[in-house]
């Protein structure tokens, strides 16, 4: 009976309690936790629609001084083989992406300590400039907070400066768990859980659509997962009514391979099919104000992501024409546009290309049709 109860609050749109959450993460059969997901996820998205996108992860710098223990990407900058993305290196992956149908790159790099505002306002207003169609996808909190303790500046400042010299949204990079324990331990020099949802906050002020994320299965427990997903839903609930605030949610599992999380502290992703099914549903019940989740095909292959798409996603992301980070821990899964939407017809859906604002566009290439 407690269970009815809950998934009544939940189909609703009220918002559960972390008890209430932990409790149905934990104990509720995958049954029905998937069944009255998947409820919320017609509620939100009628129809037989799964969304897709084809955009590029640019790596503007692997400088990076965050040492985050997950992570096999960033260098020290003082490596030999630090680099910074050229001008010429974009026109190249800008001109392929375009070729491929898609219009977006996805743009992230480390915490670069000499890397101050106005390298990324030029950068992206030179990017503007040669392509005017192109849109950025860039930056994330970790980044933007950066760039404002390097600029001894408000995050507000910083990013209405983006804003001017072309920036079109917010990622929700470096979300990992939204809790200081986890923070402290795992990624101690980036931003803290408050700092990452401020700079949200701010965002949202001035109207930048956004996205949110977690990165689970290593030293946090399930009620800060939860924790994290009650953050999110509680600054989705202070936007503006104009603003769009964070169009979708993305979780994925840890990747381990070699990182220092695996080899210091033998921490490795045990987390199954089962579990992230769970965390797919279990997301869709606790942010009833968030209308787009995702399936991170990515991290955890085809087979688990389309069941995905019955447990309360409505999302398979991106193609991925370039990914360099979580790839370098271990994920391995690939994609091109044909078998993205083969993908999804063959879970039953429809697949639909759209933009980063979820809208819907045409796609037509190679005589795939959507």
């Amino acid at each position: 009976m407690v269970f009815t109860d809950l998934y009544k609050k939940a189909l609703n749109f009220e918002f559960l309690t972390i008890e209430e959450g932990l409790l149905l993460y934990e104990k509720s059969s995958l049954d029905e936790l998937i069944y009255n997901a998947n409820n919320l996820r017609q509620a939100h998205k009628p129809g037989n629609i799964v969304t897709w996108q084809i955009d590029r992860n640019v790596n503007i710098t692997n400088a990076c001084i965050s040492q985050c223990k997950f992570c096999n990407f960033y260098k020290k900058p003082n490596d030999k083989d630090v680099y910074v993305t050229s001008i010429d290196e974009y026109k190249q992956k800008i001109e392929e992406l375009f070729r491929l149908g898609g219009d977006q790159l996805l743009l992230q790099g480390g915490l670069h300590p000499k890397l101050k505002l106005d390298f990324y306002t030029n950068l992206f207003s030179e990017l503007k400039s040669l392509y005017p169609n192109i849109k950025l996808h860039a930056l994330g909190p970790p980044e933007i907070v950066h760039i404002a303790r390097l600029e001894k500046k408000s995050y507000k400042e910083i990013m209405e400066a983006l804003i001017d010299s072309g920036l079109d949204s917010l990622p929700g990079a470096g979300a990992e768990i939204l809790c200081d324990r986890v923070r402290k331990s795992i990624s101690p020099v980036k931003a803290n859980a408050r700092q990452w949802l401020d700079v949200m906050r701010e965002a949202h002020k001035l109207n930048i659509a956004t996205s949110a994320t977690m990165m689970f299965g290593h030293i946090e427990t399930k009620k800060e997962r939860i924790e994290h997903l009650i953050a999110l839903r509680n600054v989705q609930a202070e936007r503006p009514e104009s603003s769009p605030g964070f169009l979708a949610f993305i979780a994925w599992p840890f990747q381990d391979e070699n990182t220092d999380l695996q080899k210091e502290s033998g921490i490795s992703n045990e987390v199954r099919s089962e579990e992230y099914i769970r965390t797919v549903a279990i997301s869709r019940i606790m942010l009833p104000n968030i209308q787009n989740i995702q399936a991170s095909w990515l991290t955890v292959g085809k087979d688990v992501a389309q069941i995905c798409l019955h447990a309360g996603a409505n999302d398979f992301g991106s193609i991925m024409i370039e990914e360099n980070v979580v790839s370098s821990a271990g994920a391995s899964f690939k994609f091109d546009a044909e078998g993205i939407q083969i993908a999804i017809r063959e879970a039953g859906f429809v697949p639909k290309l759209r933009n980063q604002k979820y809208e819907l566009i045409p796609y037509s290439l190679d005589g795939i049709k959507n």
